[in-house]
C-alpha cells in the first residue's frame, strides 16, 4: 500500500502541497491529476524517495518493487531488444550470474528463480512491447543510439512496462507517442495487474485505465472513485452541494445575527440572545467554493477567401531528390474543413505538414494556394525555438511590428497571459506557458488555415478543453496532427490516413480506425500462430465451406463466421461445419496442451540444465513461442464454440 500523511512540500519557498493525506490500495490504478504547475511531478519524486519532504510522511510497502520511466534516455549501442531485457535488473543479474555460477545448488536455484519470473518469455514481452509502442522486427535490432531522443524514450518507456514493477509510476507516458502507440498502451495498461500511479491528461487513457481519480488542488489531495468522467461529474455535484449549503449557512447566520441585533438590549430576551451569539461563534463557516481560474483560448478568425485554399496535384515530398517519404498527394483543401491526419509516427503526417506549411519544397508536382492565404503552423518542438531571455512581450512585439503595446498585450491576453506573465523571460516559463505564447504567435496575423503539429504535448485538461473549444469557433480550415484522440473526437470531422508513401481519406470515424488497428494487430499474431503450428505440427485440418459460411481451426488461422439466421433447414445444414470446425479446434488445443505438459516436464529435470546453454534457451523460446500460440487458440475454440451454440439455436427454432 502506498500511504501518505499530512504531506507537505515547498520549493523555493512556495508551498505546493500542504498537509495532504492520501491511501493507494494494492492492485488499484489511479491518475493523478490537477493543473501544470500544482506538483504533480514533485509528488512523484517524494514518492520514490528522490525528494525530502518538509513535513508529513510517505510510506510505500518494502514488498513493492517501484517502477518508473528513466529521466535521460537509454543510449548506447546496445539493440532496443537487449536495452528492454536490461531494464529487468533481477533477470540481467540473474543471467549473468548463470554464466559465471559453478556451484550446483546455486545453479538450480537460478534456473528455479529464472523460471518464477517467466524467463522463458522475456525476450518475446520484450519484442511483443516494443511493436505496441511502433518499434518492428527490424527497428528493434538497431543500436539504440541511433534513434532520435523522442524514440529512446519510447524505449525508456517500454522497459519500465517489460520490468513488471509491483508499483508502477508514470509521468505523462504518452507525450512521445503517436495514436496508434497511445491506443495500445491504454489497452496494455488497462490489463496490467499491479498498482498503478499515472499522471496524465489524456481523458481517454484516464477513463480506459483508471479505477480513481486523485486531484491535486489547492495543496489537497482529494480521492474520487472511478474513472476521469466520473471524477468530473461527481466533482460538479459536490461543488454544487457546497454551494447551497453555504448559501443555507450564511441565510441561517444571518437569522440569527438579525436576532442579535433585536434583542441585544433588551433585558427579557438578553439571555436569548447570549445564547445565539454562542450558536453563532460555533457555527464553522462553510468554504466558500473557488474553482481555479480556466485558461481561455480566443482564436481570431481570418476574412473568408474563395475555395480553394491549397491544392496539390501529383506531389512528391521528401527531404533528398529520389527519395519521396510521399509521393503521389492529389488533395485539396477548403476554409470548412477540419482534418486530422492519422497514421504511425515514422509514416509522414509531419512531413505532410511541413509541405502545407512552406517549409518544404516538393520534390515534384505543383501546390497552388488562394492569394492573401496565411498559414498558422504549430510544430511539436518549435518551443526550442524561443529565446530563453525573451519574455512572451518581447516575442510579440517583433511578430507585430508596427503595433502599439496594448495591442501586442490584448493579442497575449487571448491566450492567459497576464502582465506579469507577459513579461516574464520564456526560460521560466512552464511547457504550457510556452505552447500558450507558441499559439499566441501563430494566430498574430489572422491565419486562414491552422496546422497543428501535437499541440497539446504541455497542456493540462482544462487547457485541452479550451483549445477544444476554440477551434470549434474558429472560422477557418484545421489539420490537425495528435495522440489525444478526444482532440480528434471533438475537432476533425474528416480522417486522412498517412500510410504506404501516400495520404489519403479515410472512410471512416476514429473508432473505425481503432477496430482497424485492432485487426491488424490480430491478423499479425494470427499469421505468427500459424507459422508456430506449421513448424510443431504437419497436420492440417480445414473447416468446411459451404452457403458462405467459413469456418476453421486455431492451425489455419481464418476467422469464424457466426452463422445468419435463415430458414430451419438451412440453420441445421450449417450446424455440421461448425461443430466439425469445433471439434478441430479442442484437437487443436488438447494436443498443444499435451506439448506444452511435454516441454514443461523437460524443463523439470535436474539433468536438463547440464547442457549447454543455448540448448536450454532454445527449449525455452520453443516453450514462449508455444504459449502465446496456445492464448490464440484458446480464443478461437471459444469463438468456434460460440459460433456453433449460436448455430444450434437457430436450428431449433
Amino acid at each position: 500500500m502506498l500511504r501518505i500523511e499530512n504531506l507537505t512540500v515547498r520549493i523555493a519557498g512556495r508551498t505546493l502541497i500542504e498537509g495532504a493525506t492520501l491511501s493507494l490500495s494494492s492492485g488499484h490504478k489511479a491518475g493523478l491529476i490537477g493543473r501544470n504547475g500544482t506538483g504533480k511531478s514533485t509528488l512523484f519524486h517524494v514518492i520514490d524517495g528522490n525528494m525530502a519532504p518538509d513535513a508529513g510522511s510517505v510510506e510505500v510497502s518494502h514488498k513493492w518493487r517501484i517502477g518508473r520511466v528513466a529521466q535521460e534516455a537509454p543510449d548506447g549501442p546496445e539493440s532496443l531488444l537487449e536495452t528492454v531485457l536490461m531494464a529487468d535488473a533481477e533477470l540481467s543479474a540473474l543471467y549473468r550470474e548463470s554464466e559465471t555460477a559453478t556451484d550446483p545448488n546455486r545453479i538450480g536455484a537460478i534456473h528455479e528463480r529464472l523460471a518464477d519470473i517467466d524467463a522463458h518469455t522475456a525476450e518475446s514481452r520484450a519484442a511483443s512491447i516494443l511493436a505496441g509502442l511502433g518499434f518492428d522486427k527490424e527497428a528493434q535490432a538497431k543500436p539504440c543510439q541511433s534513434f532520435s531522443g523522442g524514440w529512446r524514450m519510447r524505449v525508456a518507456l517500454a522497459g519500465a512496462l517489460f520490468a513488471r514493477p509491483d508499483f508502477l509510476m508514470l509521468d505523462e507516458p504518452s507525450n512521445h507517442l503517436d495514436l496508434e502507440a497511445v491506443l495500445w498502451l491504454e489497452s496494455y495498461l488497462a490489463a496490467w495487474r499491479g498498482t498503478l500511479l499515472v499522471i496524465s491528461h489524456e481523458r481517454d487513457l484516464l477513463n480506459a485505465v483508471c479505477d480513481e481519480i486523485v486531484h491535486l488542488e489547492g495543496g489537497k489531495l482529494t480521492r474520487y472513485a472511478g474513472n476521469y468522467d466520473r471524477f468530473e461529474r461527481t466533482r460538479s455535484e459536490r461543488m454544487s452541494a457546497e454551494s447551497r449549503m453555504r448559501e443555507r449557512q450564511q441565510a441561517e447566520r444571518e437569522h440569527i445575527q438579525s436576532f442579535i441585533d433585536r434583542f441585544r438590549a433588551k433585558a427579557t430576551k438578553a439571555r436569548q440572545a447570549q445564547s445565539r451569539i454562542k450558536q453563532l461563534a460555533r457555527m464553522q463557516p462553510i468554504a466558500s467554493v473557488v474553482a481555479e481560474p480556466s485558461i481561455a483560448f480566443s482564436l481570431p478568425s481570418p476574412e473568408s477567401l474563395p475555395p480553394p485554399l491549397i491544392v496539390l496535384d501529383r506531389i512528391d515530398a521528401g527531404y533528398e531528390p529520389g527519395k519521396p517519404v510521399l509521393s503521389g498527394l492529389d488533395l485539396r483543401i477548403d476554409m470548412d474543413d477540419r482534418i486530422a491526419l492519422i497514421g504511425a509516427n515514422g509514416n509522414g503526417k509531419s512531413t505532410f505538414v511541413r509541405l502545407l506549411a512552406g517549409r518544404l519544397e516538393p520534390l515534384a508536382g505543383r501546390i497552388t494556394a488562394a492569394k492573401k492565404l496565411r498559414v498558422g503552423y504549430f510544430a511539436q518542438h518549435q518551443a526550442e525555438e524561443l529565446t530563453p531571455d525573451q519574455s512572451a512581450f518581447n516575442h510579440m512585439s517583433k511578430r507585430l511590428p508596427n503595433a502599439a503595446p496594448p495591442v501586442v498585450r490584448a493579442q497575449l491576453g487571448r491566450f492567459g497571459f497576464s502582465q506579469g506573465k507577459a513579461d516574464t523571460p520564456s526560460a521560466n516559463l512552464s511547457g504550457g506557458e510556452k505552447a500558450r505564447l507558441l499559439f499566441a504567435l501563430m494566430t498574430a496575423d489572422k491565419p486562414h488555415i491552422l496546422l497543428l503539429d501535437e499541440p497539446t504535448n504541455h497542456l493540462d485538461v482544462d487547457a485541452r478543453e479550451s483549445l477544444v473549444h476554440a477551434l470549434n469557433d474558429y472560422q477557418g480550415a484545421v489539420i490537425l496532427v495528435s495522440h489525444d484522440a478526444h482532440l480528434i473526437d471533438l475537432v476533425a470531422d474528416r480522417l486522412w490516413l498517412v500510410a504506404d508513401g501516400n495520404c489519403k481519406p479515410f472512410d471512416g470515424d476514429l473508432d473505425d480506425y481503432r477496430r482497424s488497428l485492432l485487426q491488424a494487430r490480430r491478423g499479425k499474431r494470427r499469421e505468427k500462430t500459424n507459422r508456430s503450428n506449421k513448424n510443431n505440427s504437419s497436420d492440417k485440418n480445414k473447416g468446411g465451406d459451404k452457403n458462405g459460411i467459413t469456418s476453421t481451426n486455431s492451425e489455419t488461422g481464418n476467422e469464424l463466421k457466426p452463422a445468419k439466421r435463415r430458414d430451419r433447414a438451412t440453420a441445421r445444414s450449417e450446424v455440421v461445419p461448425l461443430r466439425r470446425a469445433a471439434n478441430i479446434a479442442d484437437e487443436s488445443l488438447q494436443r498443444m496442451t499435451r506439448k506444452r505438459a511435454e516441454m514443461q516436464k523437460k524443463l523439470a529435470e535436474p539433468g536438463f540444465y547440464d547442457r549447454p546453454s543455448s540448448d536450454i534457451a532454445g527449449v525455452q523460446r520453443d516453450l514462449a513461442e508455444l504459449e502465446r500460440s496456445m492464448q490464440d487458440a484458446e480464443a478461437e475454440w471459444l469463438q468456434a464454440h460460440e459460433t456453433l451454440e449460436a448455430a444450434q439455436r437457430d436450428a431449433a427454432e
